[in-house]
């Protein structure tokens, strides 16, 4: 950056001069995140993706944490643990919600129906 030889620029509070603001290879943030930290996401998706043995069956086998927790949450869902239950069908209508919906299958009445329900949820009178 020029130096303020003509003194256009007002240094004073909060207004240093041009010359001095930045310093050549020195980090804007220097207190910010260390280099090579991991954010929660990256921690889970690690700790999820760790093996473990389990016994199935008579037999041992290597699968991921990720898995063990999905076996169990259906394994309790049948048994009839209610908060399993209910937390199996949250994933469920989370995963389906991403899908787009099949418009071909949906005949006229069924459109009329979802007019109708669109409009009734953003609260317009019919």
């Amino acid at each position: 950056m020029p130096y303020d030889d003509q003194g256009d620029y007002p240094v004073g509070y909060a207004k240093p001069p041009r010359h001095s603001r930045f310093v050549k290879g020195q980090s804007g943030n220097p207190r910010g995140r260390p280099p090579g930290a991991k954010n929660l996401k990256t921690l889970l998706n690690k700790a999820l993706n760790e093996r473990v043995t389990v016994t199935e069956h008579g037999g041992r086998r290597k699968i991921t944490k990720r898995e063990a927790i999905v076996t169990q949450l259906v394994n309790g869902s049948a048994k009839g643990d209610l908060k399993a239950i209910h937390i199996l069908l949250e994933m469920l209508r989370d995963i389906e919600g991403h899908a787009e919906p099949d418009h071909d299958r949906f005949t006229e009445a069924d459109a009329q129906i979802l007019q109708r329900i669109r409009a009734r949820l953003s609260g317009a009178t019919e």
